[in-house]
């Protein structure tokens, strides 16, 4: 009877995997939001949605609070104020391994202490689904995630051996084997090569549409423009805009934003959103 008990609590408290989103549904939110680091403000009294079948962008100046707010998205960063909810419940109600099934993180800089070849890497990914009917899915979900982000090649060799581009990459195929239905990203592509980093948001604007929401930080406002639905402007830890590229990113506020002229122009073949810093001649 005992050994019965047993067998019940592990099978009950086993987390369970949220059900399919619809495409719209709000997986995370930050609502009033205020985080404080150091002492001061980084994020004050934001509100911000995130949806299933969308990428946003966070953009903003250095110190803006963009990696701040997704900290707190993540349930990683403490909030000092607000409430900030992972598929309509806040962060505080889920449990970590219920948290693991719901979003994958990749932080801005990835380091080991040990020598994990980078198979090993990409398959901590899929440590929250150990035990779960869909721990069968380990292998191709780890084989898929390596192909998508071109690491296949070097499976075998120690994540510490890498460059920090194809560090950046192996950490991204963690996540992506995550399958988790939301993916919170801090600068993913800072450390690529041209061809990574529009790799990365294709990835990104795949998942997009594949029913997944997608949060990614990004400096590089011409990738913004070009592959998120939505994008939200920080500037000192408030909001300054939030809607579709082509609404918020006017010349006089980016300009403002950033504190440095900036242009906002039509491609001259495609007419796809073109921004440029304004240098003298």
């Amino acid at each position: 009877m005992t050994g019965l008990k047993l067998t019940r609590f592990t099978l009950s408290s086993r987390p369970v995997p949220p059900p399919p989103a619809a495409p719209g549904d709000v997986l995370a939110e930050a609502e009033g939001v205020r985080v404080h680091l150091g002492g001061r403000p980084v994020v004050d009294g934001v509100d911000v949605r995130v949806r299933a079948g969308e990428l946003l962008a966070l953009v903003g100046p250095n110190g803006a609070g963009k990696s701040t707010l997704l900290g707190a998205l993540a349930a990683d960063v403490p909030a000092a104020g607000g409430v900030v909810r992972v598929h309509g419940r806040p962060v505080s109600h889920w449990s970590a391994p219920e948290l693991a099934l719901r979003r994958a993180v990749l932080p801005q800089a990835a380091s080991l202490s040990f020598p994990f070849a980078v198979e090993e890497v990409v398959r901590m990914g899929r440590a929250p689904w150990a035990g779960g009917d869909r721990e069968g899915e380990d292998d191709a979900a780890v084989a898929e995630a390596m192909a998508r982000t071109e690491v296949t090649g070097f499976a075998g060799r120690p994540f510490s051996a890498l460059s920090g581009g194809e560090r950046a990459r192996v950490a991204l195929a963690r996540v992506l084997a995550q399958r988790a239905p939301l993916l919170l990203l801090d600068e993913p592509t800072a450390a690529l090569d041209l061809r990574h980093q529009e790799l990365v948001l294709r990835l990104c604007r795949e998942r997009a549409r594949a029913g997944d929401a997608v949060v990614v930080v990004l400096h590089d406002l011409a990738l913004a423009a070009a592959y998120a639905d939505r994008v939200a402007i920080l500037r000192a830890g408030r909001i300054a805009a939030d809607g579709p590229p082509a609404e918020v990113f006017a010349e006089e506020l980016l300009s403002e934003v950033y504190d440095q002229p900036v242009e906002v122009f039509p491609h001259p073949r495609t007419g796809a959103l073109l921004l440029l810093p304004r240098r003298t001649p």
